[in-house]
């Protein structure tokens, strides 16, 4: 059964179950209302009785009753002129033998009632007088070594007729409410489920291809109204599933250029190393000469792709969000000593590499990794200043460790600054192909400053270079 039909029929079931007992409580109050005024009704007849008796007799109460007024009401005689047509009255004795009724009563006796003795002197009860139901007052008397029983019976059948009538009414009212309450369920559960429904089918329809898919393709599919302008949860269903759509659409576009740029890369020392390998199949034996070039080309070639296939597996890890060790580490310490590690480097091109730090921050993360990644930027820096200066800075801030790396190169146009973290991106001029790399050094960099917490950011040296900085 679909959501739909699920909501509708609870709903529906539940409402119904509800009216229909606060339905059954009104009608059993109402009948409980009808009899309380039928046994008043008859309790005032029996009253009205012992008054007639009282008038034409010495005084008398139901509770005392006088001589003279039993043996007054024993005379049918006496009790044919009580005059009521809506009030049938017997007068039995204290044995149940019949000794007078009123004229009403014809040949219909009033059956006696066996639960009536002189402990219970008062009981009601309904019984059915030929086809006509009646509620009867037996009432116990007792005087001197008299007793009588006293039967008062009023016919039922027209509180019964109201009490029909009102239980008609209640059921047609409570049938086309509970048809109201269904259509509505329906309507209610379309409401809520044909936007899912919409969103549903966006789902299935979406593939690789349609990741592009913007939010305002889905407005206006139900309702007419735009699914990102409710303010309800189907609103923010809407904007919670837009929103994972431009994150995948990205995702996806992302690993696109990631492996057509890493086709790419690894096309262009591929091609050298069987370009070089065919040469030494060739010509290898007779040229010495070529034999070690090509030899160097490839070692040089192969080194790169191995760089470049580690890069990608530290960024892979980094992606799956896997967790690394930490450990409390000098961040001071660890630059230090990938400065001193790339001075051989730096004196090759000229460069003044220097180290400076302000305190010992102290940071908690995977030493390997941040020696990785300071090395990233001192590589970088090296490999785009040529007879310059590079700085490398540590310093600390309140509950922050940061390290700076300064250069004198070429620098970053404003466009890039933002483009310079992207995986195999490179500047078109400064930062161009015939510069050694995989492209991958400073995207590492920006993932392990993330997976330890931190960020990588670009700017401007004070002296017109590039300036990376991690927080």
């Amino acid at each position: 059964m679909s959501l739909k039909w699920r909501i509708a029929l609870g709903y529906s079931v539940l409402l119904i179950v509800a009216m229909t007992a606060m339905s059954g409580i009104i009608v059993w109050r109402f009948q409980q209302i009808l009899y309380d005024q039928a046994e008043t009704s008859v309790n005032a007849t029996m009253k009205a009785i012992v008054q007639f008796a009282q008038q034409s007799t010495t005084p008398f109460s139901l509770e005392d009753p006088s001589l003279g007024t039993l043996q007054f009401l024993f005379n049918s005689a006496n009790l044919a002129t009580w005059n009521s047509a809506n009030s049938y009255v017997q007068v039995d004795s204290g044995d149940g033998y019949p000794l007078a009724k009123t004229a009403n009563l014809g040949g219909t006796t009033i059956p006696t009632n066996p639960n009536l003795s002189a402990a219970h002197d008062v009981a009601y009860r309904q019984i059915v007088l030929g086809t006509r139901p009646f509620l009867v007052e037996d009432r116990y008397l007792r005087e001197g070594a008299n007793s009588a029983v006293i039967h008062v019976a009023e016919p039922l059948d027209t509180l019964q007729r109201t009490f029909a009538h009102a239980r008609q009414a209640i059921g047609i009212v409570l049938a086309a409410t509970a048809a109201a309450v269904l259509i509505f369920s329906i309507l209610f559960a379309s409401e809520v489920t044909t936007p899912i429904d919409a969103l549903a089918r966006e789902m299935r329809e979406i593939s690789s291809d349609r990741l592009s898919l913007s939010a305002s393709a889905l407005d206006g599919k139900v309702g007419g109204s735009g699914l990102r302008r409710r303010s309800d949860e189907i609103g923010r269903l809407a904007r919670s599933f837009n929103d994972l759509l431009a994150r995948l659409a990205e995702a996806f576009a992302r690993e696109r250029q990631f492996i057509s740029d890493a086709s790419h890369e690894f096309k262009t020392p591929l091609t050298s190393i069987n370009a070089n390998a065919q040469m030494l199949l060739r010509w290898g034996d007779q040229n010495t000469t070529i034999r070690r070039e090509s030899l160097e080309t490839i070692v040089r070639e192969s080194s790169d792709l191995a760089g470049m296939v580690n890069g990608m597996l530290t960024l892979a890890k980094a992606d799956r969000g896997d967790e690394i060790p930490k450990e409390p580490l000098s961040l001071a310490q660890i630059a230090s000593e990938v400065a001193h590690n790339a001075q051989p480097r730096a004196a090759e091109k000229r460069i003044e590499l220097t180290f400076e730090h302000g305190g010992t921050p102290i940071v908690y993360g995977d030493a390997a990794l941040m020696r990785q990644m300071i090395g990233n930027l001192v590589d970088n820096a090296i490999k785009f200043t040529e007879r310059g200066r590079v700085d490398v800075r540590v310093g600390e801030a309140p509950e922050q460790a940061w390290v700076e790396v300064a250069d004198t190169g070429p620098g970053l146009a404003e466009g890039e600054r933002g483009q310079i973290f992207e995986r195999f991106y490179r500047a078109d001029k400064a930062r161009s192909r015939d510069v050694p790399g995989t492209g991958l050094g400073l995207a590492i960099v920006r993932s392990i400053a993330r997976v330890h917490g931190g960020e990588a950011t670009a700017g401007k040296a004070p002296g017109g270079g590039a300036l990376f900085r991690v927080v």
